[in-house]
């Protein structure tokens, strides 16, 4: 059990348009690694005769609403999780439909990597550059474009080449990184676990193992040190009666004992007297791992505040900047006030400016329509009660997001990713 604990973890998610096979693909991927339980599959089986099936149709296995058996598409986000002897797999099937923006928006946002299906016949179309705007948008670090259907076109060496060829243009304007290509047939199973000999012609590997190599560990360890308070601990007993710790999940970097650190917004200075985890003390703590830091000097110190390193400070500011993903069906009010939540910290914003809307089917920026609707996607300006200490979404995903949440109905209403004020220079045609 132990090694299952300690094997790494990859989340990746789906994307693609409307039958391009994104759920046949998972399932598929499930059913071929042995990763389905027989009562599971004894399930699916009989659901797919209810339908009408002539074999079993593997997309059952994600799209668990009625609604998207009865449609045969996906509506709602659905998370899988399956092992192989390599590695952990967290799977997000996302829908394609555009009104579900905002659902792939969910579902990629924590994702290592992301793999988008183009079908064969089609090649590269809107929704390819819509999923493909929002990997870059969201920085998800591996993106597999994995061509399916290709037992439609004959396996055809010149169909992919051709796909990879328009796709190419994507990368050059999304400014897309590590990139992998590879030809698939989701339902007969094609370079999906093991390689197909349908395709001689490719050399890579199948998409199970590409999934169980590439590296996905984010260094997180390795940024600036950020720890987001969450708790005070201060037990009321004699036995600890002089006991003060601060609790959190670190955000980013690597605490040792004798650090000299910076609590904020306060900019108050101190140093790291313990660091302390359950029931055993540490003599140096890091991302992700969740803490009590004790510091050497009695400060004040509480819920939403940050301990960071001295040396390397966040930036502090009410004025932050953002690309916003709008989740609500009433539109986004341009002098509206909202709840702010970003890492433990809680703060009231208001709208101050739309910079933008994304047409992210032809990857436009629209500057003249400043009404932002559910699954929009838009830059907008928001000017808090109190200062935030963030980093940019591109440097740290964690102190770079945030959510908007209605004050009246305590619905979320917007996902953020803060970014720098120029962002409008970017992603230029």
């Amino acid at each position: 059990m132990s090694g299952y604990l300690d094997m790494e973890l990859l989340r990746f998610t789906t994307a693609g348009s409307v039958d391009d096979g994104k759920s046949t693909l998972i399932g598929r991927l499930l059913y071929d690694s042995k990763s389905i339980f027989e009562d599971q599959l004894e399930a699916v089986k009989a659901a797919s005769e209810r339908l009408g099936n002539e074999e079993i149709n593997l997309a059952l296995l994600t799209d668990g609403l009625r609604a998207e058996r009865e449609q045969g598409i996906t509506i709602d986000v659905a998370y899988r999780y399956f092992a192989t002897p390599k590695r952990k797999f967290i799977i997000a099937d996302t829908p394609g439909h555009i009104e579900y923006t905002r659902n792939m928006v969910t579902g990629a946002s924590t994702a290592d990597a992301a793999v988008i299906l183009i079908d064969a016949r089609n090649g590269v179309i809107e929704q390819t550059k819509r999923h493909s705007y929002i990997a870059s948008l969201l920085q998800i670090p591996y993106v597999i474009v994995a061509v399916n259907k290709m037992d439609l076109v004959g396996f055809s060496e010149e169909v992919f080449e051709k796909i990879k060829a328009e796709y190419q243009q994507l990368i050059d304007i999304l400014h897309l990184k590590n990139i992998y290509f590879l030809p698939i047939s989701a339902r007969d199973g094609d370079n999906v676990v093991t390689k197909s000999e349908n395709t001689p012609w490719y050399k890579g590997e199948p998409l199970l193992q590409l999934l169980e190599t590439i590296p996905v560990k984010e260094e997180i360890d390795e940024l600036p040190a950020r720890f987001p308070v969450q708790y005070v601990i201060r037990p009321q007993s004699d036995e600890f009666h002089d006991y003060r710790a601060y609790a959190g999940r670190i955000a980013a970097g690597k605490y040792t004992v004798g650090d000299a650190v910076t609590i904020l917004p306060s900019l108050t200075q101190s140093t790291i007297a313990a660091i302390d985890e359950a029931d055993k003390s540490l003599e140096e703590a890091s991302a992700p791992q969740s803490v009590a830091i004790r510091l050497a000097d009695n400060v004040d110190v509480s819920r939403g505040d940050m301990i960071v390193k001295s040396d390397n400070l966040p930036r502090i500011d009410s004025n932050i900047s953002l690309m916003i993903c709008w989740l609500n069906h009433r539109p986004l009010s341009i002098g509206g006030k909202y709840v702010i939540r970003h890492t433990t910290d809680e703060v009231f914003g208001i709208v101050k400016d739309v910079y933008f809307k994304v047409n992210i089917n032809t990857l436009e920026n629209i500057k003249d329509d400043k009404t932002v609707q559910m699954n929009d996607i838009a830059h907008i300006l928001i000017k808090t009660s109190k200062p935030l200490k963030y980093d940019l979404y591109a440097d740290n995903r964690i102190t770079g997001s945030l959510v908007i949440i209605d004050e009246g109905t305590h619905e979320t209403v917007g996902a953020g990713m803060i970014v720098d004020s120029l962002l409008e220079q970017t992603f230029v045609i």
